[in-house]
């Protein structure tokens, strides 16, 4: 994966370059946290859907998932698209968290209606 960094990299610039402001949330959940949540859709039978298997097997790679997630937002953070490590264990604070950075994100946006190219004023509806 570490040689496709400059690709999505340069993929964003263009992106952003065209107009598109981009912004990425690593939504980070402890490892106790994942258990918790893996236990509580084994017990309840509403959250079975979510069940993979393999979720299981791969828990046991958490320090070589960790490792690569640092490494792909240390190099895939820009300023023109940055990432946000956002804590997710309590859904109410992710929620507050990312609301939060979209709300400014788009204040700074300074977004205005467009102007009409005409005079309006010389519009008349019979």
């Amino acid at each position: 994966w570490a040689g496709r960094y400059d690709q999505i990299n340069a993929f964003e610039k263009i992106l952003a370059d065209n107009g598109v402001c981009i912004v990425k949330f690593f939504l980070h959940v402890s490892r106790s946290e994942q258990l918790q949540r893996l236990k509580k859709r084994l017990d309840d039978p509403r959250k079975h859907w979510k069940i993979n298997p393999e979720d299981f097997q791969e828990r046991k790679r958490w320090k070589s998932y960790q490792t690569a997630y640092e490494d792909a937002l240390a190099k895939c953070s820009t300023s023109h698209a940055p990432w946000y490590v956002i804590p997710a264990d309590h859904k109410w604070f992710r929620n507050a968290a990312v609301s939060q950075i979209l709300v400014d994100t788009l204040r700074d946006l300074d977004m205005k209606f467009p102007k009409p190219a005409f005079d309006v004023s010389q519009i008349r509806v019979e």
